[in-house]
């Protein structure tokens, strides 16, 4: 592209029309100016998720994608969705139950969200059955691919199902019958159950008609059948059909009327009140095991249970018929996820690709030596980690290395940086590790983590009291000569290797004195105590990061009122804080053009005349998940740049230690405005763009255009190779 081309699509104009704003306009002047502050100019974070999952759904939906990726995308859609009811519906619950009425941003109150959540929910869950019944299963049968109900075995398979049964599943399962000396029992959350209803009486003449049936989670729930019985090239049945079938083992001497499956989602968040416990990771080991058997928020039965059965399982769950799901098949989409690598066939799947490496760091390149001649950018998953885990190696491998410091937040089992750190604190080295235990649903792993970091001799802290550590970091002081050498990463997302190759971020490798010696201050400040340092390139949450973009956000606008050009365009995940959403529209109505990335949440409405019609928000949903955070402003001409670890929310201004770092060498700066913003404003392929209704009209090439997706570009143009 043109770079006036790509300067014209920024600012409305030719590059040469500086002076040229359209807060001066004749037709601005006729328009009302709107209060930001009025709560019908926002969106309602709960219902912004649901038409974000909305729009991953919609992938599973597109007949041009890959079958087994539209698989994974409807998977994909119910892990969120429970992820959604286990911590913002139970949240809305609980305010309701201590009758809170405190409304949000867009002017609902607690239940009023809760009913509009329940009404928009149980219409995403029917669509889900509709596509995985009407559009997927019959792809798949024309794929050789199929998932076998009962009715469908044939009798070469039923009689297999019979032994399996009888050896892989009859030896784990209990009954519970359910009578007064068998009260109705606890129910893990997300776990797959049954309710039966019985006749007959058992040996002791007890005549119970209702027992449940719950099976363990290390059984697989999906089973395929061998070759020699399949009647397609991937045959398989789920554990569900295969207990249902033969439940009636359980109760000999018993007649199973009927069997339903149902599945309870619980609250997941756990609480802890750190100002009261001594240690917070014995506190959390303590509340993790009772995240599995928190309130009750969501009921899923199979779509013919009867009335009566349904109602007696609302009442043993304290629930009312709003939180029911009634489900055209499995109660737990999800678990149709083990197909994907189960079904070995890439041509259902995303064409592979090799991550590339930047020229600046040849293979077995000496990461320290190359970082002294220059900051590098990686752009991962179109780049690979492998320089991030080769930084950390190195660090821990070489004699001149004094020390190696970073946060941890999410990174995975097995994960070769914490080895290197493992290793580097057996060497002698001083390690320090800030482990974030809260990082939610990580908890039980990062408990594991800093126990192994601890047992080596490594510096374990938790970061501080009442604030998630979120800021992505590592340090390295290195002894060169007779000076002390800093090293940083700075990074968007986490140190885990499996997301690098599935989220979009930016990594920061440098050897820049200022960002050395900021990291240093934050470490220093998250390990000890004192009062806070002031830092001279870096932005943190919770102090300097809110107050900071407030202030380039109005930067812009006075630009804009003084009929200077102007521009602002930010890439995030979320975007949810009232404040900032006020200076937008502030901006918005100055005259500034603002391109808002926003793939998840956003509760700023665009395109409202008066308020925010010069504002844009689109949200880019495809085959990796856009993570990266990037902000960009004007500023006179001067461009600035910040990529960072927080998103646009309340949380991450000012309950987690984020931070935002400039970038600063004009090459790295280029390619940052280049790859991240630069295609996503250009992208008609992937993109989404919010109306001021709050509804997301997909995007689409002119006629006779191309359509232009910002991710398949960038594996074209920065991956070693793609097939």
């Amino acid at each position: 592209m043109d770079p006036h081309d790509f300067d014209e699509l920024l600012f409305g104009g030719p590059a040469s029309a500086g002076d040229d704003s359209p807060a001066l306009s004749a037709d601005r002047a006729v328009v009302p100016v709107l209060d930001p502050k009025n709560p019908q100019h926002y969106l309602s974070r709960e219902l912004s998720f649901l038409a974000f999952n909305e729009r991953v759904l919609a992938q599973a939906r597109d007949a041009s994608l890959p079958l087994l990726e539209r698989l994974r995308f409807l998977t994909i859609s119910c892990t969120n969705l429970d992820e959604f009811f286990e911590i913002r519906v139970a949240g809305l619950s609980q305010q309701i139950h201590y009758n809170l009425t405190k409304r949000g941003s867009d002017g609902r109150t607690p239940a009023e969200t809760l009913a509009a959540v329940g009404e928009q929910a149980h219409r995403f869950v029917a669509e889900q059955y509709r596509v995985l019944n009407e559009e997927l299963m019959p792809a798949m049968e024309r794929q050789g691919l199929a998932v076998r109900k009962r009715g469908e075995w044939t009798p070469a398979q039923a009689r297999w199902i019979v032994e399996f049964f009888e050896r892989e599943v009859l030896p784990v399962l209990t009954p519970l019958g359910l009578d007064p000396a068998h009260p109705f029992p606890r129910i893990l959350n997300k776990s797959l159950n049954f309710i039966l209803q019985l006749e007959g009486k058992d040996a002791f003449g007890r005549a119970t008609d209702l027992a449940v049936v719950q099976a363990p989670r290390l059984l697989p729930r999906l089973i395929e059948f061998p070759p020699e019985i399949a009647t397609c090239q991937h045959e398989f049945t789920l554990l569900s059909s295969v207990i249902h079938a033969h439940v009636g083992q359980l109760f000999p001497g018993m007649k199973v009327k009927e069997c339903w499956q149902f599945r309870v989602t619980r609250n997941g968040d756990l609480f802890v009140d750190e100002e009261e416990v001594d240690d917070l990771l014995h506190a959390l080991k303590g509340e993790l095991s009772r995240r599995n058997y928190g309130d009750a928020v969501r009921l899923e039965v199979v779509a013919y249970c009867p009335a009566e059965i349904y109602e007696f399982l609302l009442e043993q769950f304290g629930l009312t018929k709003e939180a029911l799901y009634l489900v055209n098949g499995p109660v737990n989409l999800n678990r149709l996820s083990a197909l994907y690598d189960l079904v070995r066939r890439p041509d259902l799947k995303y064409p592979a690709f090799l991550p590339g490496t930047p020229k600046e760091l040849p293979p077995g390149a000496d990461l320290f030596e190359a970082l002294r001649k220059g900051d590098v950018l990686l752009h991962h998953p179109f780049q690979s980690f492998t320089p991030v885990v080769e930084f950390v190696r190195q660090a821990a491998q070489d004699p001149q290395v004094l020390a190696i410091k970073q946060t941890l937040y999410r990174t995975g089992n097995n994960s070769p940086l914490v080895d290197s750190l493992l290793d580097a604190a057996r060497s002698g080295k001083e390690v320090t590790a800030v482990v974030e235990l809260r990082a939610r649903f990580d908890e039980a792993a990062n408990i594991e983590l800093a126990t192994r970091l601890q047992e080596v001799g490594a510096k374990v802290v938790y970061g501080i009291v009442g604030y998630k550590t979120h800021a992505k970091m590592t340090l390295v002081v290195r002894r060169e000569g007779t000076l002390l050498r800093r090293y940083v990463h700075l990074g968007t997302g986490n140190y885990h290797t499996g997301t690098a190759r599935a989220y979009t971020d930016f990594s920061l490798l440098s050897a820049n004195e200022k960002l050395g010696q900021d990291v240093h201050n934050l470490f220093t400040q998250l390990t000890g105590l004192g009062r806070v340092s002031k830092l001279q390139s870096l932005l943190q949450a919770p102090f300097t990061l809110h107050k900071s973009l407030v202030a380039l956000i109005e930067q812009e606008t006075q630009e804009a009122r003084a009929g200077r050009r102007s521009r602002i365009i930010v890439k995030m995940n979320s975007l949810t804080e009232p404040k900032i959403i006020q200076a937008l529209y502030r901006a918005s109505q100055a005259g500034v053009p603002v391109d808002l990335i926003v793939r998840g949440l956003c509760c700023l409405r665009p395109g409202i005349p008066g308020l925010s019609e010069n504002i844009r928000v689109r949200s880019i949903v495809g085959r990796f998940l856009e993570h990266h955070r990037v902000s960009y402003f004007y500023a006179r001409g001067q461009e600035l740049v910040y990529l960072s670890s927080a998103d646009w929310m309340d949380r991450n201004f000012f309950r987690r230690v984020e931070i935002a770092f400039p970038v600063d060498d004009p090459k790295v700066k280029s390619a940052v405005i280049a790859q991240s913003l630069e295609l996503y404003v250009e992208d008609n392929a992937q993109s989404w763009s919010l109306q001021s209704d709050g509804v997301y009209r997909r995007d689409h090439a002119d006629p006779g255009g191309r359509g232009k997706s910002a991710q398949q570009t960038l594996l074209a143009r920065l991956s070693e190779r793609w097939s």
